[in-house]
C-alpha cells in the first residue's frame, strides 16, 4: 500500500484511515447493534473514514437473507445517524453487507462464517482483516470463542489481524473476571482484546486530558492541597426500561460503578503519562485504581449507601417503582443507586475523598465530574459581605451539554461589597463548529486502526473489582434504602457528606 512521503506518521491531525477490513457483529439483531454500532458505521463511512475495501457481516438466530438484514441494517441506521442521510454512502455500505443465521452452538454456521471471510479477501479484497464485536450476554462468550477458537477465525497472523470487542460488564466479580480474561486472552492476545467502556469514547473525557496536561493553568492546583473534595455523578432520569433480566443481576454498583465510574476517577487523578500512548496512559491509570481505598469495615455504613426508587413524579409523569417494574420481584433487594466515598492514597491525594454517585430515575440526566476546592485560608472581607459565596469548583460535564464550568466569586455591582458565586461556563457546541462524534464512532474507529488508548485491558478490570467487592460483600443480604422517582436518591447519601460538613453538588 502506497504512502503519502509528504506526511508526518506523528501528525494525528489528519484523518487516520484503517486498513480494509471486516466488522463481525453477534447478537446484530439486538439494541445495542441497532440504536448505536450500525449508525455509527455509517456515520463513520459517511465521513470517509472508512476504507474502500470493507464488510460488515452480522451473526444472529433471525432467519433472514442478506437483503432482510441490510433493510433492517439500513432503517436502524437512517434512525438513529448522527450525520446527515446520504443514500448514496448506504448503497456503498450495502454491498458489502452480510448476514449468517445460526446460533452460537451452531458449528455449520460458523463454518459458514468462516468460509464468507475468506470468501470476502477475494471479492471485496479486505485482506483478511477482522474484528469481531460481541454485542451478546456474558454467558455465551465462551461458547462463541471456542467456535472461534475451532474455526481458527481468531488467529492473528503476520499478514492479518483478528481482534475481538467484548461489551460491559467484564464478569461479576474479581473471580469471575478473571475467569472470563483467561478465557478471552487464551483464545485472542492481550494486543488484539478490546474491553469497550463508551464512557472513554466520549469527547468530554478525552478532553479531561488535554484540560489538564496541555495547560499550564490546572494542573498546579489539581491536588489535595488545593481540592476538597471531588465528586463524580452519573444520573439518569431513566428507569430500567426492559432490562429487568439484566439488572434484577447486576444492580447499579456493578452496571456503572465498577466501570463508567471508577474509569473517570482514574483519569481524574492519574499522573501525568510519559507520553500520550495507550499504555503509557492505562499504566498511570492503573496505579490509581491499585491506589483506591474503600471505607474501613465499621464505617461502611456510613460511607457506602445504596438505595432503590419507589414510585413517584418525574417531569410531570408518574414513574412506576422498581419493584413494580415488570420482571423485577415484589421482593428484590437490587439498587438502582450507589453512591460510596473513596480515597486515593497517593502523595497528591492522600486525604481528598472522592464521592462517586450513581442512580436511576433522579431528577435529570447527567454525568459530571466536579473538583471542589478548599475556601481561601483568610477571606479580609466582613461575614455579611460573603454568606452567599461557596467553594470553589471546576466542573467536567461529560453529558449532555458537553463542556466546562468554572465557579468562583465575584464581586456583585453595587455600591457595597458582597461577594456572591458566579460561573464562566465553555461549551462545545458553541466553540467548535465540528459536532463531537458519537462515542461509538470514535471507538469502533479505534478499534478498527488497532489503537487500543481509550480500552481498558484485564488489570484495570480486575483492580476494579478489587474497588467494588468489599462494598458487594458488605450489601449482601441487607435490603437497599427507599427514594421516591425524582429526589436525588436516599436521605442517606445526603447524610454521608454532611457528616464531615459537605454537600452533594446540585448539577
Amino acid at each position: 500500500m502506497s504512502t503519502n512521503p509528504l506526511r508526518d506518521p506523528r501528525d494525528r491531525r489528519l484523518p487516520r484511515v484503517p486498513e480494509p477490513c471486516a466488522l463481525v457483529v453477534f447478537g446484530i439483531t439486538g439494541d445495542l447493534s441497532r440504536k448505536k454500532l450500525l449508525p455509527a458505521v455509517y456515520d463513520l463511512a459517511n465521513r470517509g473514514l472508512l476504507p474502500t475495501n470493507f464488510a460488515l457481516l452480522g451473526f444472529a438466530r433471525r432467519d433472514w437473507g442478506d437483503s432482510e438484514f441490510s433493510e433492517l441494517a439500513r432503517s436502524a441506521a437512517r434512525e438513529h445517524a448522527r450525520t446527515p442521510w446520504r443514500e448514496e454512502v448506504w448503497e456503498r455500505l450495502a454491498n458489502s453487507v452480510r448476514f449468517i443465521q445460526g446460533s452460537f452452538d451452531d458449528d455449520a454456521a460458523f463454518d459458514e462464517l468462516a468460509a464468507n471471510l475468506s470468501e470476502l479477501e477475494g471479492s471485496h479484497g479486505i485482506g483478511g482483516n477482522a474484528a469481531f464485536y460481541l454485542s451478546i450476554p456474558p454467558a455465551m462468550f465462551p461458547t462463541v470463542l471456542k467456535q472461534m477458537e475451532r474455526t481458527g477465525m481468531a488467529e492473528s497472523t503476520p499478514d492479518r489481524w483478528r481482534r475481538v470487542v467484548v461489551e460491559k460488564p467484564f464478569g461479576n466479580d474479581l473471580a469471575s473476571s478473571r475467569e472470563l480474561n483467561t478465557l478471552v486472552d487464551s483464545v485472542f492476545t492481550a494486543d488484539d482484546v478490546f474491553r469497550i467502556d463508551h464512557y472513554l469514547g466520549k469527547e468530554t473525557v478525552q478532553n479531561l486530558l488535554a484540560l489538564r496536561f496541555a495547560n499550564e493553568l490546572f494542573e498546579p492546583v489539581w491536588n489535595g492541597h488545593h481540592v476538597d473534595s471531588v465528586q463524580i455523578t452519573m444520573a439518569e432520569d431513566v428507569g430500567i426500561g426492559g432490562r429487568a433480566g439484566f439488572y434484577e443481576k447486576t444492580g447499579a454498583a456493578r452496571d456503572v460503578l465498577q466501570n463508567h465510574l471508577l474509569q473517570l476517577l482514574a483519569l481524574t487523578a492519574m499522573e501525568e503519562p510519559v507520553e500520550f500512548s495507550a499504555e503509557e496512559i492505562r499504566t498511570e491509570k492503573l496505579k490509581v485504581l491499585r491506589a483506591v481505598s474503600v471505607p474501613e469495615p465499621e464505617d461502611m455504613e456510613r460511607f457506602a449507601v445504596r438505595g432503590q426508587y419507589e414510585q413517584g413524579w418525574l417531569a410531570g409523569q408518574r414513574a412506576t417503582g422498581y419493584r413494580q417494574e415488570t420482571g423485577v420481584a415484589d421482593d428484590s433487594t437490587t439498587e438502582t443507586y450507589a453512591a460510596v466515598r473513596l480515597g486515593v492514597e497517593t502523595r497528591r491525594w492522600a486525604g481528598v475523598p472522592f464521592y462517586l454517585r450513581t442512580g436511576k430515575r433522579l431528577p435529570r440526566r447527567v454525568t459530571e465530574i466536579a473538583l471542589v476546592f478548599k475556601r481561601a485560608p483568610h477571606l479580609p472581607f466582613a461575614p455579611t459581605d460573603t454568606e452567599e459565596l461557596g467553594h470553589n469548583q471546576l466542573v467536567i460535564r461529560v453529558q449532555p451539554d458537553e463542556g466546562m464550568t468554572l465557579k468562583f466569586g465575584s464581586k456583585v455591582p453595587g455600591s457595597v461589597m458582597e461577594v456572591r458565586d458566579v460561573a464562566m461556563d465553555f461549551l462545545y457546541g458553541e466553540q467548535f463548529t465540528e459536532a463531537s462524534p458519537e462515542a461509538y464512532e470514535r471507538l469502533l474507529l479505534d478499534v478498527l486502526l488497532g489503537d487500543a488508548t481509550l480500552f481498558p485491558r484485564n488489570a484495570e478490570v480486575e483492580a476494579s473489582w478489587a474497588v467494588i467487592d468489599p462494598l458487594e460483600e458488605f450489601w449482601a443480604g441487607t435490603t437497599p434504602q427507599p427514594y421516591r422517582a425524582g429526589e436525588w436518591g436516599p436521605r442517606a447519601a445526603e447524610d454521608m457528606l454532611a457528616a464531615e460538613g459537605r454537600s452533594w453538588r446540585r448539577p
